[in-house]
């Protein structure tokens, strides 16, 4: 292979981006990026982009753009994946996301729009709020009774649990049943504990150590929380969010008749390996829907973030297109590096982004460019922090020379090795040599592709 063609010689330049990005201990392709807006959001460029997507993420906050699609747009490299993952930390935690790359909705197992339906579900939220009648209080008292084992002639068997709470109104001795007993100890709770107690499904939380109990140490490994408040039995409002898959799943088994809510969250201890089927989905739609009239639960929609998007047929754009006009339904992000492409399964036809005309008039663009020099050199001196690569200012440089004449993504895979390469010789950060050496070693896919085309 001495044949191979070699790239334009790399010249060094100054080096005029400082490293101000923080360290993650994660290493994955994108655990930088924080979200869309500030300096550090681990994003660098873009900014049209961003703040398009920062406006998008406001709508979304505020439920304004449910049932609507997003198309990223732009060259490979550009960022398309790492700003669809900066909206989800934007979005926060309480807002569902869920990312697919169109090429894994096509199985022998399963169709695809079965495929789709399930990513679908995934990215929509509810929030359901109910009332519930709770024991709250310190624990000052607990004793555990004991009787005679009627099976056993010298055997002991728990009668029942003698539990004392204690609040700021009050104190309250409980009898709890003896299958009590294990749900007291596996949340591990001793006397001076603040627990709470759910009265109709007996589920026991230990919320921390009572701050009475606290000691003039600065560092403690407990956590200490006030003396609750009001009466032992009270009722408490309970938030708990669910995705729809999640009652999909939690409910997949035959049933005829109305279900309410609560039937929905209890069947979520009890999943079943079972098909989940339209008619499953519509049962649970119309119970979700009915309880979002009465102000029980809120919808959420969420995000469905489909990656490589000119992958998919005519018949998922026809299912994407029917689900988007559900009044349940996320938002869609997709994302495609293509130009004019053909369609798959549509005979051939020709269409921007692969994408057929009907459904591309639902979407928003959002363009992405190519990433400057400049820009490079920020992302890999990023890159390099949240790897704990440390590296010298010409190795930087070169490694941005070969990034222009390659790919953003050739010239951030090159930092392992060539850090690999520096520990061998003895180095504790890469140097220009380390970079120069390994560049030598792997190819990049333009050089691959030339080198092939010399070969025909």
């Amino acid at each position: 292979m001495s044949d191979a063609p070699k790239r334009p010689p790399v010249t060094l330049t100054s080096n005029k981006n400082k490293n101000n990005a923080g360290e993650t201990n994660r290493i994955a392709a994108h655990s930088h990026i924080r979200g869309l807006d500030g300096d550090a959001c681990g994003l660098t460029g873009q900014m049209a982009a961003r703040e398009a997507l920062s406006l998008w993420a406001d709508l979304i906050k505020k439920q304004r753009v449910a049932g609507r699609a997003l198309m990223l747009v732009g060259p490979p490299g550009s960022g398309k994946t790492a700003l669809a993952l900066a909206l989800a930390k934007q979005l926060g935690p309480s807002v569902p996301f869920c990312a697919l790359a169109a090429p894994r909705v096509y199985s022998q197992e399963v169709s695809a729009t079965a495929v789709l339906a399930e990513h679908f579900r995934q990215a929509m939220g509810l929030r359901i709020r109910e009332t519930k009648e709770v024991y709250e209080g310190e624990v000052t008292e607990l004793t555990v009774q004991e009787t005679q084992d009627a099976l056993q002639a010298y055997g002991r068997t728990i009668s029942h649990v003698v539990l004392t709470l204690k609040t700021t109104k009050g104190t309250k001795t409980l009898q709890l049943d003896p299958t009590m007993y294990d749900a007291l100890q596996k949340e591990k709770v001793v006397v001076g504990d603040v627990i709470y107690i759910e009265a109709n499904s007996g589920a026991v939380k230990r919320v921390g150590r009572s701050d009475s109990f606290a000691t003039e140490f600065d560092l403690e490994a407990e956590e200490y929380v006030a003396l609750p408040k009001g009466e032992v039995h009270k009722k408490r409002q309970v938030v708990q969010d669910v995705t729809l898959h999640d009652l999909d799943v939690a409910n997949a088994h035959p049933s005829a008749g109305p279900r309410d809510v609560s039937t929905l969250l209890s069947s979520l201890q009890k999943p079943k390996k079972t098909e989940i089927t339209d008619k499953l989905r519509q049962e649970i739609n119309k119970v979700v829907q009915k309880y979002i009239a009465d102000g029980v639960a809120e919808f959420v929609p969420g995000v469905l973030f489909l990656d490589e998007v000119h992958m998919l047929d005519l018949e998922a754009f026809t299912f994407l297109h029917r689900s988007l006009e559900s009044p349940l339904a996320p938002i869609l992000v997709l994302a495609t590096n293509r130009g004019m492409t053909q369609i798959r399964n549509a005979d051939g036809l020709i269409s921007p982004h692969g994408i057929p005309a009907d459904f591309l008039d639902r979407l928003l663009i959002v363009p992405t460019r190519p990433y400057e020099a400049a820009e490079l050199q920020q992302i890999l001196s990023t890159r390099a922090q949240t790897e704990q690569l440390k590296m010298q200012p010409e190795a930087l440089d070169l490694l941005t020379q070969i990034g222009v004449h390659t790919s953003l993504r050739f010239a951030v895979q090159l930092l392992t090795p060539a850090m690999q390469l520096a520990k061998v010789r003895g180095l504790d950060e890469i140097d220009a040599a380390a970079v120069q050496s390994v560049d030598s070693l792997f190819w990049d896919g333009k050089t691959s592709a030339q080198f092939l085309q010399k070969q025909q």
